[in-house]
């Protein structure tokens, strides 16, 4: 059989993410590898995803301008032996402490950061960069700025060294966290996106909660939360649950304003969902120092919440719009639902026997758990093994491996080139005397401040690089005002992830609009409804800061996140019901006293 050229195309890059997998599975059992060569080599395995992507199908390279095919093969010609130069040299710029010694050393600084900044711009756009830039001018031309928030300065060789051959920017500790944790769960989300798991998800929310009152919405809250804990990406929730839960919402007669809403809602909390949480649970553990059992453990009470306020909504709207269960008919067999489910039951149950009777890190026990979901993709979900579908699905997850962990090390890269500059220039501590002299010292000013920032920074940032920055700047701020160091670090993040579904920029209402085909500030004004959580259990953490403690303190956590389901579940009520106002007014106003009091 005569191979086509896509086919030629393809195999590369099935290799390259082989590699990519290979690389960050290696340095789990490899013992301890230096930073400045295991953190430029992951560097250096996404330029390709990102610089050269042209190039991986014939069809879309007619559509691509040649200039941006052009540059990109110019900034990977640059990058890749740059990246290597660092990993090469390891030892002797540890020696350097951040001080470049030659113009050759001064070039190879300024071909990683601007590489960096292109990266992220390729892989999401430009609001980040724009970002990165703004603090590269602040952190080299700051000196010239007067009053408080210039800085003294520093020596050109100094400031660029410390990004780019110590571990202060580039290379720092959010960069650790990408290549060593990060990397390891985007491996084994790809590895259960090939097989069944993501249909396991699917018909076990189909068999649970189709036949309740709107049962198809409900369906889309259950698969997005189950499927949620392994994507991390509202957008990719989206785009993958949409398929069947869109079509099957519409059909039931659903308005679909509120079928891309639920789906838009749903799709988000997937950020905020354990284990993964969007990579933002791995970061806040560099953060903080806050084991990751630990702050799994706090987060799943308000995650739990979030997806019980969406369930109320639905629940009010099903009333308003008469929205009918699924029949029978639609709902799966339940031979094949108790199938499909074991395609995710056994590799979620293998990361957790890792991580608490094993006693293993958690990127120790994915991979077991990969190791465990690699061998279920043999087989197909009537339990059927075939040669020929492992290899197409190994192929699916080499690529998609490969682009995601690209991608999340394009935003990583560029977020840590912020904190960087933050550090070094002391920019951070002046922020922080900002937002306390703007609070006036008081706690409550200072939240809604960082709240601003988080939904001014989340427009197009994505959730963990806008948290990342966020809590740099705010966090020390919300610490001082003896706000503990978890609940920081959890508000912020929640609060970063504001913009996937709030106007102006709601990219999971973009998306789920355009799905349906509604306009999209139609979505979003359901969305809003349906996310009330979003908006409110972050400061219920506040208010009520034993539901955190579900950890050490069960019964107090449980009576808390009791007391916040009914605050919710009466502004659910009030926002969805047709009612007279006064009667809404009174029951929000009891939600509220129950959420805040």
């Amino acid at each position: 059989m005569t191979e086509t050229r896509s086919s030629r195309i393809t195999l590369p890059w099935v290799l390259l993410g082989a590699a990519s997998i290979g690389f960050h599975l290696w340095l789990v059992f490899s013992g301890l590898v230096p930073n400045l060569v295991s953190r430029p080599l992951h560097m250096a395995l996404a330029l390709p995803w990102v610089f050269l992507a042209a190039f991986r199908s014939v069809e879309q390279g007619h559509h691509l301008a040649t200039l941006n095919r052009v540059i990109g093969v110019a900034f990977f010609v640059l990058c890749l032996p740059a990246c290597l130069w660092v990993a090469w040299q390891h030892e002797r710029l540890s020696d350097q402490y951040g001080f470049l010694e030659s113009r050759f050393q001064i070039a190879v600084a300024c071909t990683l950061l601007l590489g960096a900044l292109e990266m992220a711009r390729r892989a999401i756009g430009w609001p980040l960069p724009v970002v990165a830039l703004l603090a590269l001018l602040y952190g080299l031309l700051g000196q010239h700025i007067p009053g408080e928030f210039g800085h003294p300065g520093t020596p050109l060789s100094s400031f660029l060294g410390t990004l780019t051959i110590a571990e202060g920017g580039l290379w720092g500790s959010l960069t650790g966290v990408s290549v060593s944790i990060v990397s390891i769960f985007v491996i084994l989300g790809a590895v259960l996106n090939a097989g069944e798991a993501g249909q396991g998800f699917m018909n076990l929310a189909t068999r649970a909660a189709g036949q309740l009152k709107g049962g198809a919405a409900k369906v889309s809250v259950l698969s997005s939360a189950l499927f949620g804990s392994i994507s991390g990406s509202a957008s990719a929730n989206v785009a993958s649950t949409g398929t069947v839960t869109l079509p099957a919402m519409t059909k039931l007669g659903y308005p679909r304003a509120l079928a891309g809403a639920v789906e838009a809602v749903a799709s988000s909390g997937g950020q905020i969902m354990p284990p993964l949480m969007g990579a933002g649970a791995f970061v806040m553990v560099e953060l903080t120092g806050i084991p990751y059992t630990a702050i799994m453990a706090a987060a799943s009470i308000p995650a739990l919440l979030y997806f019980l306020a969406v369930w109320f909504g639905i629940n009010g709207f099903s009333r308003r719009f008469d929205l009918q269960p699924q029949s029978r008919e639609q709902l799966p067999e339940l031979k094949l639902v108790l199938i499909t489910t074991g395609f995710f039951l056994v590799p979620f149950t293998t990361l957790l026997l890792g991580m608490f009777v094993l006693g293993k890190t958690p990127q120790y026990a994915a991979c077991l758990a990969i190791g465990a979901a690699t061998l279920l993709l043999l087989f197909n979900d009537r339990l059927k093994p075939g040669l020929r579908l492992f290899s197409r699905r190994m192929g699916s997850l080499c690529i998609q491996s490969g682009e995601q962990i690209a991608t999340i090390a394009s935003i990583i890269l560029c977020a840590s080139l912020i904190v960087g500059v933050l550090g070094i220039t002391g920019l951070g501590v002046k922020l922080t005397s900002a937002i306390l002299s703007l609070s006036g010292g008081h706690l409550v000013p200072a939240l809604l401040l960082t709240a601003l920032a988080c939904l001014v920074l989340g427009m197009e940032v994505p959730t963990t690089a806008a948290y990342v920055i966020c809590v740099s700047v705010a966090g020390p701020a919300l610490t001082e005002l003896d706000l503990p160091l978890l609940t920081t670090h959890l508000f912020v993040f929640w609060f970063a992830l504001l913009s996937t579904i709030t106007p102006p920029v709601c990219g999971a209402v973009y998306i789920a609009a355009g799905m349906v085909g509604e306009n999209w500030l139609k979505v979003a004004g359901y969305a809003m409804a349906l996310g009330l959580g979003l908006y409110l259990i972050p400061l219920a953490m506040i208010s009520h800061p034993d539901m955190l403690k579900i950890a050490s303190a069960p019964v107090a956590a449980i009576l808390a996140a009791l007391l916040v389901a009914a605050g919710l579940a009466a502004i659910s009520h009030a926002i969805t019901s047709e009612r007279g106002v006064g009667f809404r007014l009174v029951i929000a106003a009891a939600g509220c006293l129950l959420l805040f009091f």
